[in-house]
């Protein structure tokens, strides 16, 4: 061979086009093997864009939510004293808060212990189904921005009366389904006017049977101190009103009361969902990684399967980078085949969840982005020792049958 055919040999190259081509021709010629090999790939993927997208989306809801609640409520409880006593809040402790400056409207329940919620008259006193009495003012469907599935909320007159609105769950579990049914609170019936639906800032109360203050001093002779009492303020104002009001409610013993923010409690609810979600996207990628496995394995096989191939190739003139590329060219199609389809299922299972919870569709576009370049991270490593491998196999193999 003259220097000049040699020197066009070293020159020699393979085109992208040709090796993809040669690439997509290797897979075609075992698509069974192929589909095997990319489903392992596809489901690790789906798994981590799925888990990912069921974050982000959970994550975009309880915003919203958060933003049509808002973030301004505060409630405040009585605490336990240095002895370890349960204290209670002064009768006027509603009225104090809603003189603070920035407080903009305040409200209270009290828990009414003696007094059991039931269907009827004639139910075991000591079957209540878990429910509670409560006595609210009028403000407090305002405060915590709920909303009535049927029915209406008290007025001034209806307070004076006995009416009753139900919680979610205390509805469900009475069977009651509308208003204008009677319920027993103690010993006095009470005519149902109002079902609540949940409520996310105070979802203990979804298991109340609210009924108006006015009635509860009648009938049932509250003595006017409140359980929980709600506020809301300004945004810029929460912090200021927070540390006023212990030292409002109770001046002599601040201490003994305890202040809180519901939507807090919502965000480190998320905040869980996230440190779970972490524990999943580890679960994805292990089977993201077995999905590599399966293509470095499939790789393997077919070079040991097609010697013969790549010695023909190697005999008429192909080079050792021409083989590796190749090779990788396949892996990598192997690769970003299993990549795509899981990308397409990881949506549709993102979609399917969020739809059914009346949760917003939200996925970053760098999610899919990232599980596209790990899919091809991933076919690289897996397809690197086979092509070295197939690379080193000498032209000489053509020969043996």
């Amino acid at each position: 061979m003259s220097r000049g055919d040699q020197a066009e040999i070293r020159r020699s190259r393979l085109l992208r086009s040709d090796a993809y081509r040669l690439g997509a021709a290797g897979l075609r010629s075992r698509p069974t093997r192929v589909v095997l090999s990319a489903l392992g790939i596809a489901i690790g993927i789906a798994a981590m864009i799925a888990v990912v997208g069921i974050s982000t989306s959970s994550r975009a809801r309880l915003d919203a939510q958060l933003a049509s609640l808002g973030t301004n409520l505060l409630t405040v409880q009585p605490g336990t004293s240095l002895t370890g006593q349960d204290t209670t809040l002064p009768a006027e402790s509603t009225g104090k808060v809603g003189l603070i400056r920035g407080v903009s409207i305040a409200g209270a329940v009290a828990t009414l212990p003696d007094v059991k919620v039931y269907r009827s008259r004639l139910i075991d006193a000591d079957k209540s189904s878990g429910l509670i009495a409560q006595a609210a003012d009028l403000h407090v469907l305002d405060l915590l921005d709920g909303t009535l599935r049927q029915g209406t909320w008290f007025t001034k007159a209806t307070a004076n009366y006995p009416t009753v609105v139900l919680g979610a769950i205390s509805a469900d579990r009475l069977g009651i389904v509308s208003p204008g049914s009677q319920i027993w609170l103690g010993d006095t019936q009470f005519t149902v006017i109002g079902i609540l639906d949940p409520l996310p800032l105070a979802p203990e109360l979804d298991t109340s049977a609210f009924i108006g203050e006015a009635y509860a001093a009648a009938r049932f002779d509250w003595d006017g101190e409140p359980t929980t009492i709600f506020e809301r303020s300004a945004d810029a104002e929460v912090e200021t009103v927070r540390e006023l009001l212990p030292r409002t409610v109770n001046p002599e013993n601040p201490e003994n009361t305890r202040v809180s923010r519901p939507s807090d409690a919502l965000a480190a609810k998320n905040a869980a969902d996230l440190a779970f979600t972490g524990l999943l996207v580890g679960l994805g990628s292990v089977a993201l990684l077995v999905g590599g496995i399966g293509v470095a394995n499939t790789m393997v096989i077919s070079v040991l399967e097609r010697r013969r191939e790549i010695g023909l190739r190697r005999a008429l003139g192909a080079t050792q980078g021409h083989i590796r590329t190749q090779f990788l060219a396949e892996a990598l199609l192997l690769s970003a085949l299993g990549g795509l389809a899981g990308t397409v299922i990881g949506f549709g299972a993102i979609a399917v969840f969020a739809v059914t919870n009346g949760w917003p569709v939200s996925v970053p576009p760098v999610v899919f982005a990232g599980g596209i370049g790990a899919t091809m991270l991933i076919g690289a490593l897996a397809g690197l020792y086979p092509a070295i491998r197939a690379s080193k196999t000498p032209p000489t193999a053509a020969l043996n049958g």
